[in-house]
């Protein structure tokens, strides 16, 4: 019974000093070398990091006891995490991505829509902290692809301050509803 919750879902870091990140893990897969003498078994697991609230990252990690691949991969996804640009519990803008054979296309969402999205995905997005988006997947199912491909798009994803900066203009004159957004994201804060 252990065992299967470790294997699924999502699971909190053991680490009391530091800040609590949402540790998930995605898939699992069971890899086989083939020696001399035989076959040597191996996991090889996929595991995503975030704060829940707009940092995330994604890691692989390969061992011969699922602890310690979980742990490897762990590692790996805190040391890969960076911020995501959102504006409330979304999106800014709509964005399509590619990893391999692998597409994610993330649309924003209106505030109740929720997470539509499925897989690796989904647990991208939960992690992240964004709790309104429309999510559709194009090509391979892949989910390590699906997972990278996800990451990749939050790379590309850019504020509107920022794309307002690079023009030379103020941000409320290339979206005049930002203002509005920003206010509520403070006093929904404290």
């Amino acid at each position: 019974m252990r065992m299967m919750n470790r294997l699924s879902g999502k699971r909190e870091s053991r680490n009391t000093e530091g800040p609590q990140l949402d540790v998930r893990v995605v898939r699992t897969n069971k890899v086989f070398k083939t020696h001399k003498g035989g076959k040597t078994a191996s996991w090889s697991i996929l595991v995503v990091v975030g704060d829940n609230k707009g940092q995330v990252g994604v890691g692989l990690g390969k061992a011969r006891g699922i602890p310690d691949a979980i742990r490897k991969a762990e590692e790996s996804a805190r040391k890969n995490m960076f911020r995501v640009p959102m504006i409330g519990q979304t999106i800014p803008h709509e964005i399509t991505a590619t990893s391999g054979t692998a597409t994610v296309m993330l649309r924003p969402a209106a505030p109740g829509t929720g997470v539509k999205a499925g897989g690796a995905v989904r647990a991208c997005l939960e992690a992240c902290g964004i709790h309104n988006v429309l999510a559709k997947s194009l090509g391979s199912r892949n989910a390590i692809n699906m997972a990278y491909a996800t990451v990749a798009a939050f790379q590309k994803l850019s504020s509107p301050e920022d794309v307002a900066a690079r023009r030379g203009l103020e941000a409320t004159q290339l979206t005049p509803w930002i203002a509005k957004a920003r206010k509520e994201e403070a006093d929904a804060a404290y």
